[in-house]
């Protein structure tokens, strides 16, 4: 039998769960806990972080601003490969979850820890991320996933354990939303929204304004890419996390990135999301729109065949096995040329491609033209069509009724 862990590092988000996990874990192992807050961009719910564990019984606090690194090495690679899990989710929760856990891993290691916790449901996607991220960089820790271990069943289980602890927890039994908030998104599961038939309270989103209430006038951007990043805004150049804040803003002013989704669960459930991402819907639009002038036509249909793939390996939580990082590879290899400019109207809800340029640009008005020309002789494509149609022909000859 594995004796109790000494010292364990938690993911700790100061929510109901893990507030609850903190206490918990002391309880049950009788052991030191060490909090652990990952800072992706959660604004203000990060303040009292700090507090709220050392009250609740935290031997020591750890909060790491992780936002710049988030961006850069984790959200513009997934949005190099235009990662999209079953045609709607944009990954937000999905594509944080390995930098929490190789965080709380480094952790681990100057703590001298022995274990390492996470407040991810038996049910749900994220103690499958978590958990392949512990094994690939540190095997040798315990892993504790008190959703597995405990008595407590439900939220409302949790809530009446906080309350009897002290613990102060920011759902009540009436609105009981589970929310992840990072620089790329915010999402929303439970209450309610477990009816897939039951519309989203407006009053429920935080990052964007509703279509019918954004404003009248539509709004012109205009976003630069070198190597496949975006880079300016408006030609202001811009670090990752500053463009990608400026864009949330204004993509929520204009009530775009709001998606309602029932996506299969690794585990083997459905289960409904909704899901704002602002800024990361607009980018994904802009890369599209230059990709189509910069990209061959086999590189993207090839490319494109294998996002499915690329996407399903980040939501599965395979962030750091070897296949993801060798389709990283060739993804960024078709990232290459994706350089130049996009200009998007926003307007209710809505992106629209106005127009994209590039100087390594593959479109040549000269041979696309419905003008006369000098560069292309139509006579060539009957040659063309007779070779494709050989096989069509030869097989309608065979079924014709003789």
């Amino acid at each position: 039998m594995m004796p109790d862990p000494k010292r364990v590092v938690l993911a700790y988000s100061g929510g109901l769960d893990t507030s609850v996990i903190l206490r918990w874990l002391i309880e049950r192992y009788r052991c030191a806990v060490i909090a652990f807050c990952a800072d992706l961009g959660q604004g203000e719910e990060v303040l009292p972080i700090r507090d709220k564990a050392l009250r609740t019984g935290a031997a020591s606090v750890h909060v790491v601003d992780l936002r710049e690194e988030f961006v850069r090495d984790f959200i513009f690679p997934m949005l190099r490969a235009n990662a999209v899990y079953e045609g709607g989710y944009l990954l937000g929760t999905s594509i944080a979850r390995p930098l929490i856990a190789r965080a709380q891993v480094q952790i681990a290691g100057r703590e001298g820890a022995d274990a390492v916790a996470h407040g991810a449901t038996g049910k749900g996607n994220d103690q499958v991320r978590f958990e392949l991220t512990y094994a690939a960089l540190a095997p040798h820790l315990r892993v504790i996933a008190p959703w597995r271990e405990w008595e407590l069943t439900s939220r409302t289980a949790l809530i009446e354990f906080a309350r009897r602890h002290d613990i102060s927890v920011p759902v009540t039994t009436e609105r009981p939303y589970s929310t992840d908030r990072n620089l790329f998104h915010i999402s929303y599961e439970g209450g309610l929204l477990e009816d897939p038939w039951t519309a989203p309270p407006d009053k429920m989103f935080l990052l964007t304004s509703s279509p019918e209430a954004a404003p009248d006038v539509p709004e012109e951007i205009v976003i630069d890419f070198e190597h496949g990043d975006p880079v300016a805004l408006g030609g202001e150049r811009l670090g990752p996390v500053a463009l990608l804040t400026r864009l949330n803003r204004i993509g929520g002013e204009h009530g775009i990135g709001r998606v309602d989704v029932v996506e299969n669960r690794f585990v083997g459930m459905k289960s409904r999301g909704v899901y704002e991402t602002p800024g990361g819907t607009i980018l994904h639009v802009a890369r599209r729109a230059l990709e189509s002038l910069t990209l061959d036509r086999e590189v993207l249909h090839l490319r494109d065949s294998l996002v499915p793939r690329y996407a399903e390996m980040i939501y599965y939580g395979f962030w750091f096995a070897p296949e993801r990082q060798t389709l990283q590879v060739f993804m960024d290899e078709c990232a290459r040329d994706v350089t130049g400019s996009a200009r998007l109207r926003l307007y209710k809800g809505n992106v629209t491609v106005t127009g994209r340029r590039s100087p390594r640009s593959l479109y040549r008005t000269d041979f696309a033209t419905f003008e006369a020309d000098s560069v292309y002789r139509p006579q060539d494509a009957e040659g063309f069509i007779n070779l494709n149609a050989l096989r069509l022909r030869i097989r309608a000859l065979r079924d014709r009724p003789s």
